[in-house]
């Protein structure tokens, strides 16, 4: 008969099959059908170990967000990663943030207000015409979001004609997302899109890549 550790063992290893096998559905899925990430899986999206991983104060760094700068944020998700790019602005710079998902704005906002901070402006907008004038951006960002755009190519144009001449596109991913490419994946879209790579940080579990146009 199975004593209590072996039960455990074996309900753990059931879960984690569980686990792996939704996760690789998902993938095939979001593979042939990209969509914005519902607004209900912000909360677990953002979760403890995702921050353990990717530091949201780190990941500002990284992309070379600083003081002074104006910065965009696309797909803000719930806010924690836009919070830490206003820390990094501080008072005299401004981030934006765009999503399609009305809630996910809202939700920016909320964050923001409970903060009390006012230097982050959230909207909703279509990556593909970003309501926004050439060379305006020092910085434009991505956490886990470059996997999920149907033409990430015409995006990335998009966010080169935002950016000022000596500005930076910062791109992060992480494994678990269901929509993570590979490294040389982002690197040959970005440069399709007028981009040269800057520097990389991180692994294949969990990498930023920066890029200059």
């Amino acid at each position: 008969m199975m004593n209590a550790a072996g039960r455990t063992a074996r309900a753990l290893l059931t879960l984690l099959v569980a686990v792996v096998g939704l996760h690789t559905v998902v993938r095939i899925v979001r593979h042939f059908v990209k969509f914005p990430v519902p607004e209900v899986l912000a909360d677990l999206i953002d979760n403890p170990l995702r921050r353990r991983v990717q530091p949201p104060d780190l990941l500002a760094e990284r992309h070379g967000v600083g003081a002074g700068m104006t910065v965009l944020d696309v797909g803000p998700g719930n806010g924690r990663y836009t919070l830490a790019a206003a820390r990094a602005v501080g008072p005299h710079g401004r981030v934006h943030a765009i999503d399609l998902e009305p809630r996910m704005i809202q939700r920016v906002h909320q964050r923001a207000a409970s903060k009390g901070v006012t230097t982050i402006e959230a909207r909703l907008a279509d990556v593909y015409a970003l309501p926004y004038p050439d060379d305006f951006f020092d910085v434009v960002y991505l956490i886990t979001v470059t996997g999920e755009i149907p033409e990430p190519v015409r995006m990335l144009r998009e966010c080169r004609r935002v950016l000022k001449p000596a500005g930076t596109l910062g791109i992060s991913e992480l494994l678990t997302d269901p929509d993570y490419p590979l490294r040389r994946t982002v690197t040959a879209w970005a440069t399709s899109a007028g981009f040269r790579p800057a520097e990389h940080h991180g692994n294949f579990f969990s990498y930023t890549l920066t890029f200059k146009p």
